[in-house]
């Protein structure tokens, strides 16, 4: 199992760290949209653009092409399907709980991956992400953007569950 942290200081960035180790950033362009950029700790940056008439599909993407897509079922699960090393995978992004929420991101085998549990700051209304990744999710290629990429999935099924998009 590993631990992981995203901070977010101002509502538009989180900062996605393991211990003292930056991972990844996610940075919005402004409120009420779901575009977005990721950067690795290896300056490496990515786009998270939003696609369709209703922006109900949402693609992770190096320069032009197309690693990861996701879009909400009609369930409220989100649905990825990542296209990393020229290899299609499938995970699902579960919302649980209402008063000690979490969200699952599971496998097709239904593997629990990640847990990521987040926390309201009253004070400046910024949230935070306590993530516990199991072994089989810390084996996989191309976590860090999975990771990223999960955080912008639960900041965008608490945007369409709170009907502010």
């Amino acid at each position: 199992m590993a631990d992981y942290q995203a901070k977010s200081s101002n509502s538009l960035s989180f900062e996605l760290t393991q211990g003292a180790e930056s991972i990844g950033k996610l940075t919005y362009k402004n409120w009420f949209h779901f575009t977005a950029t990721l950067e690795l700790a290896n300056h490496s940056t990515y786009q998270l653009i939003p696609k369709g008439f209703w922006h109900s599909t949402i693609e992770l993407k190096e320069a032009d092409r197309v690693l990861l897509k996701f879009s909400m079922n009609w369930n409220g699960s989100i649905a990825l399907k990542t296209y990393f090393n020229d290899m299609e995978n499938e995970y699902l992004l579960k919302h649980r709980g209402v008063f000690n929420e979490s969200f699952l991101l599971i496998d097709q085998e239904e593997t629990e991956l990640l847990i990521m549990k987040p926390h309201v700051k009253w004070i400046n209304l910024n949230y935070e992400y306590q993530i516990q990744a199991s072994d089989r999710f810390e084996s996989l290629s191309n976590k860090e953007l999975l990771l990223l990429t999960s955080i912008h999935c639960a900041n965008y099924y608490m945007s369409m569950m709170a009907g502010t998009y």
